[in-house]
């Protein structure tokens, strides 16, 4: 079978995901310069290690954030490809270079719980954006992705020890309530990325299994305006052939679907599950 070469990228589509890149290092940069450093908050990973050793040296976060990152993206060059060595490379120097630039300004607050609250915000805002657009600001997680099939740990268990050691630093440097501070920060502003490099668009997908699929498929079709995909099963206690409805719908639709899906076929076994993200096919938000 012939190898299907990769699609290149569009000059436009280029022009703004490298604008979107800086949007992102912008906000991230805003929010270290105008929340996190005026009131002695760290976020975890690089960045937070960065912060600390600025907290102490007085050396540029700036440069410190760009040297410390430097091994680890070139370390996952091979594993996660040129376009995102690049992507992230820039989106660094723009939170270098906009984080400087913001030196002079006054802090937004004073008030630690608030620089806490949307700082995290803002940080995950700006660093969520950059990981949707095929970037990075922080090389703990490349460096986690790189050893997880060397060591009996996730990614995400690796980066969360990495993390412990980094809060308990701060504990010792910054003081302990500052650290206690530094970890709400660092869980808002991860719930943050989830949300904006997920997307806002929450679906779900539902499993029916029923002897009226074909109804039922039809009503969705009607009601909801939803395609659905057939799966073909095997009932395990009469050993009998069974068809599988798989449709996803959004979050407001699942109350419909339920009511739906009862009005046909009260004995349906139905799963709804929640979904990270929905791509391709001809599904749309439909507005209520």
């Amino acid at each position: 079978m012939p190898h299907r070469r990769r699609k290149k990228e569009s000059i436009p589509h280029l022009i703004m995901r490298y604008f979107m890149l800086f949007i992102g290092a912008a906000l991230a940069a805003a929010s270290i310069e105008l929340f996190l450093v005026p009131n002695e908050i760290i976020d975890g990973g690089i960045i937070g290690t960065s912060l600390l050793i600025n907290y102490l040296s007085g050396f540029s976060f700036g440069v410190l954030v760009l040297l410390i990152n430097i091994p680890f993206l070139y370390a996952g060059l091979k594993r996660l490809g040129k376009d995102f060595l690049f992507s992230s490379l820039f989106s660094i120097l723009a939170l270098a270079i906009v984080e400087s630039s913001l030196h002079h300004v006054a802090p937004i607050t004073d008030d630690t719980l608030l620089a806490t609250v949307f700082g995290g915000l803002s940080l995950g805002a700006g660093v969520g954006i950059v990981i949707r657009n095929s970037g990075a600001l922080d090389g703990t997680e490349i460096l986690g992705i790189i050893l997880s099939r060397k060591i009996p740990f996730s990614v995400g268990e690796f980066v969360m020890f990495i993390n412990i050691f980094i809060f308990l630093w701060a504990g010792f440097v910054l003081g302990w309530e500052q650290a206690m501070f530094s970890i709400l920060t660092y869980y808002i502003a991860s719930k943050t990325i989830d949300a904006v490099g997920q997307g806002f668009n929450e679906t779900k997908a539902a499993i029916i299994v029923s002897n009226l699929t074909g109804e039922i498929a039809d009503e969705i079709g009607e009601t909801l305006g939803r395609g659905v995909t057939k799966l073909y099963g095997q009932n395990s206690y009469q050993e009998t052939d069974t068809e599988v409805i798989y449709v996803v719908v959004t979050r407001l639709e699942v109350a419909k679907l339920k009511v739906l899906i009862h009005g046909i076929d009260p004995g349906a076994f139905t799963t709804i599950m929640d979904t990270q993200e929905v791509h391709g096919g001809r599904f749309k938000s439909v507005g209520h």
